[in-house]
């Protein structure tokens, strides 16, 4: 790993020795000359040649709920993790409407979609690199090899005399106009909050003209006015329409046969996604993509892909008072290129940034940096490293 000696001028000097965490799992951690002072970066490399390496989604059980890295990382006995996409955080523009804590981007879990994108206008975090969006993801696929890309939902419901384009699964935003899917994946939380803002403006209010439909065993077993709440049944679908969408779903009444499909699919790809998680691309081919923001310096975490897939880098900044102004997105992109990383995505950061790992022998894992706002922020979803023993 001779490699992490190229991270920057200087920083071989104040990196701690590598620790082995587990068998192709190590970790260590090193200070990076920014622009806005040192930041201190924490590094965990994840071998997936190893057959015993495998990495994986880990979330709270539904899209809308939270819980720290450290929960999520020992309730399924990972050796190491790091916090995963931004976030519904909070719903100050809409007053009463509740803050979902659903993520960005799309979300699969053991080959199984949770999850597809918001609208671009509709994500939380920072301004998205030209010619991104909020289908990008990174992943392991079925082959074992991590990799970039984009998730695509294609999806419709066949009702009597009419096919509705499906635009939304398991969202906390619908584009205008639409009709969202929520299944018991989704969680106990209201789906008000789907029906908010624009295509291109989060705060916009939340719309007049809504519709719900709940569908059972093919059939609608019930319909209401304005979206509801409450943990959804295995086997249920509740539709959820807004303006042009809500007109389509009025034509329902209870009885009638309705089908409702969808999936999540991969562009320029046949390898389905074991996992992914939401965020953006910084690097690709090793190079920055163009327009990366060189101003605004904090608290990142990121994930890198190098060997052709076979390695996995994650990384998380130290929040520390002394490191606290962290990188910009462009040096978060040069550091992950210098680490060793061919492609690299952000993930969230400020209070989110949060990497932990077991200590051999250790019931638990340690959050090796110190999160920003001094204690571990609730996350939506994160990468965790598993390994087989």
């Amino acid at each position: 790993m001779a490699w992490c000696a190229l991270v920057a001028p200087g920083v071989a000097d104040a990196a701690s020795a590598w620790q082995r965490i587990a068998p192709g799992v190590t970790y260590r951690q090193f200070d990076i000359p920014a622009a806005g002072g040192t930041a201190r970066a924490h590094l965990l490399v994840v071998d997936l040649r190893d057959g015993r390496v495998t990495a994986g989604l880990l979330h709270p059980g539904v899209v809308a709920a939270r819980a720290t890295v450290s929960a999520l990382a020992d309730g399924v006995g990972a050796v190491a993790a790091v916090n995963g996409d931004f976030f519904n955080i909070s719903e100050t523009q809409h007053p009463g409407v509740e803050a979902t804590g659903a993520p960005v981007g799309p979300a699969v879990a053991g080959g199984r979609a949770l999850k597809a994108a918001v609208p671009d206008g509709q994500r939380f975090g920072p301004a998205l690199p030209p010619g991104t969006s909020t289908r990008e993801v990174l992943g392991v696929g079925a082959d074992g090899r991590a990799r970039l890309g984009r998730l695509e939902l294609a999806g419709e419901v066949v009702v009597p005399g009419d096919r509705i384009p499906l635009a939304g699964l398991n969202q906390y935003a619908l584009p205008v106009g639409s009709v969202g899917a929520f299944t018991s994946r989704w969680g106990e939380v209201s789906r008000v909050r789907a029906t908010c803002g624009t295509d291109t403006d989060r705060g916009a209010p939340c719309s007049g003209d809504t519709y719900e439909v709940t569908v059972r065993g093919g059939r609608v077993v019930s319909v209401a006015t304005a979206p509801g709440r409450g943990p959804i049944a295995a086997g249920t679908t509740v539709l959820v329409g807004r303006e042009a969408g809500a007109a389509r779903l009025r034509g329902l009444l209870p009885g009638d046969r309705v089908t409702v499909r969808h999936r999540l699919v991969a562009a320029g790809t046949w390898v389905p996604y074991r996992f992914a998680v939401g965020g953006y691309p910084v690097l690709r081919g090793g190079e920055p993509l163009a327009g990366l923001d060189t101003v605004a310096s904090a608290v990142r975490s990121a994930a890198g892909i190098a060997d052709g897939g076979r390695r996995l880098l994650l990384l998380a900044l130290d929040g520390g008072a002394a490191f606290r102004t962290g990188l910009t997105i462009a040096e978060l992109a040069a550091v992950m290129a210098e680490a060793g990383a061919v492609d690299a995505f952000s993930l969230d950061g400020g209070g989110s940034s949060t990497l932990v790992a077991r200590d051999p022998g250790a019931s638990a894992v340690t959050v090796r940096n110190h999160p920003s706002g001094g204690a571990q922020r609730p996350v939506p979803n994160g990468i965790g490293v598993f390994v087989r023993s």
